[in-house]
């Protein structure tokens, strides 16, 4: 059974659920979520027809305008950590899609504690041929959306399962230069089930 979560935000809820192929993204979110790490986090940075990323820690009290991303979470010795990266061809970036952020390190392994929910765009079906998709994949590329060049670079490890219009909502929200909103998008996490 595929956790469950529910992201309550000051825009609406999203419904989410987490892939078992990725293991180590699944626990490590759930962790998250159970100490309380990323409760209360923004979404601190907003693009439409792209997407919506938050979980920042750094976000939970921050100055008004301040620029957010850089927030990291440390191990029980006070140590930085990163996710290594799951990537399974048939997990990915599909509008609604929950994948990690990451820096831009070699391994291409995930932050340890920030996220995105794909907005996404139509894709053109020229630009998918010959790059290994499914029929399945560039039916759903070309007619629901996503962001296809993110494929393989970061790991997909869950998907919107309801409030893809909540989605939508923040990613068209006021912003400014960082792509942060202008009015916070604050949100809380809740297990459904596990």
């Amino acid at each position: 059974m595929e956790p469950i979560i529910l992201i309550k935000t000051t825009q609406g809820n999203i419904k989410i659920k987490l892939y078992n192929e990725t293991p180590l993204h699944r626990d490590n979110f759930l962790k998250n979520i159970e100490s309380g790490d990323i409760q209360e986090t923004l979404f601190h940075r907003v693009i439409s027809g792209f997407m919506i990323q938050g979980g920042d820690p750094e976000s939970k009290k921050p100055d008004a305008g301040a620029r957010l991303g850089m927030g990291t979470l440390t191990d029980d010795q006070g140590k930085d950590y990163r996710i290594p990266a799951e990537f399974h061809s048939h997990l990915y970036h599909k509008r609604g899609a929950l994948a990690a952020a990451r820096d831009g390190n070699s391994q291409k392994a995930s932050s340890n504690c920030q996220f995105y929910i794909v907005d996404g765009q139509i894709e053109s079906e020229a630009l998918l041929q010959n790059k290994g998709y499914t029929e399945e994949q560039i039916k759903t590329y070309t007619e629901v959306g996503g962001t296809s060049f993110l494929d393989q670079d970061y790991t997909v490890f869950g998907e919107v399962l309801e409030g893809l219009d909540v989605v939508s909502t923040i990613a068209n929200m006021p912003k400014d230069r960082s792509d942060r909103p202008r009015e916070d998008v604050r949100m809380t996490f809740e297990i459904l089930e596990a």
